[in-house]
């Protein structure tokens, strides 16, 4: 078996920054450090950081007044930060700075009285982030059809934003389907589809065609990790979405010539490479990894860690 392993994989900066903020929080304050919602959508990032001592909520109200608290990577709303101010909460705003430009998209847009049309997948963390924003201005849509549905008279101001981790071929057409029935709508100065979402469909979309089946390492409720497993499957591929080799059948792979080994934005590394050595073991599998892109994007720590970090 031969293994083509994708470059950019894994951990994109926003990731990275959040996963950082919250290593700090726990050595700096120790535990626990409680956060809103899970800090990436990835279980084993969650589960090695419960096993430290951070606390996963979904409610602010159960967490302890005077603790600290972390938002996690895909931002939260006005009424999430007024909440946690009200319980002195010492928080933490890891929100990927990508997210947070959405959000300011959306205060801009509404601000100007606009009708926002949000290209999103409902119940979505950053969704109901950014939705919090404009919550009175803003329309999710989820489909064309959805989009078909919408009734607004030339007279209506117009404008569209969507989620980050979209599928770049589905915002697309459902961004044309928005311009064809508005002509008049506008959009943001620059695309909200993250780099890094896009570098990985990017690879999928290029590599794939060389391999037999594809595995993507990222947990189910990873928004961009279930889109590169169904761009594989638009090129007629086998595509696995797993958390890790423990999930993969050995008799998937029987009399497979070549396998495309990739991870959503949220995976570890660490998964990767269990992976590749599950294959190696069984397959006797010889690795190639095919850079398409290069990725050389930082992003800071939230301020108050760069003061403690700066201290130290």
């Amino acid at each position: 078996m031969k293994i083509i392993l994708a470059a950019p994989r894994g951990f994109c900066a926003g990731v990275n920054m959040a996963v950082q903020s919250l290593e700090l929080a726990l050595q700096h304050y120790g535990p626990p450090i409680y956060v809103y919602h899970e800090i990436v959508h990835n279980q084993h990032v969650v589960q090695t950081f419960e096993a430290k001592g951070a606390v996963f909520v979904n409610s602010l109200e159960e967490i302890p007044s005077d603790s600290t608290v972390l938002f996690s990577a895909h931002g939260v709303s006005p009424e999430i930060r007024r909440v946690a101010q009200d319980r002195r909460l010492n928080a933490i705003d890891a929100t990927c700075p990508l997210v947070t430009k959405v959000h300011l998209e959306a205060i801009k847009f509404a601000k100007e009285h606009y009708t926002i049309v949000l290209i999103g997948h409902e119940g979505h963390d950053e969704v109901i982030g950014t939705m919090g924003e404009a919550p009175e201005a803003i329309v999710l849509v989820e489909t064309v059809e959805d989009v078909d549905a919408l009734q607004y008279s030339v007279d209506t101001k117009l404008a569209y934003l969507t989620q980050t981790t979209l599928s770049v071929d589905d915002a697309y057409r459902i961004i044309q389907r928005l311009r064809k029935r508005f002509p008049w709508i506008i959009g943001p100065q620059k695309e909200d589809i993250c780099y890094a979402t896009q570098n990985r469909q990017e690879a999928v979309r290029l590599l794939c065609q060389q391999a037999d089946a594809v595995i993507v390492l990222g947990s189910q409720n990873s928004s961009n990790s279930q889109r590169l497993r169904e761009l594989a499957q638009e090129f007629d591929r086998p595509a696995y979405l797993v958390d890790g080799p423990d999930d993969l059948k050995e008799a998937d792979f029987q009399n497979l010539g070549t396998i495309l080994i990739t991870a959503g934005a949220s995976a570890p590394e660490l998964v990767v490479q269990n992976t590749l050595q599950w294959l190696k073991d069984r397959f006797n599998a010889t690795v190639e990894e095919q850079e398409v892109r290069k990725e050389e994007v930082y992003f800071p720590l939230p301020k108050v860690l760069r003061q403690i970090v700066m201290k130290s």
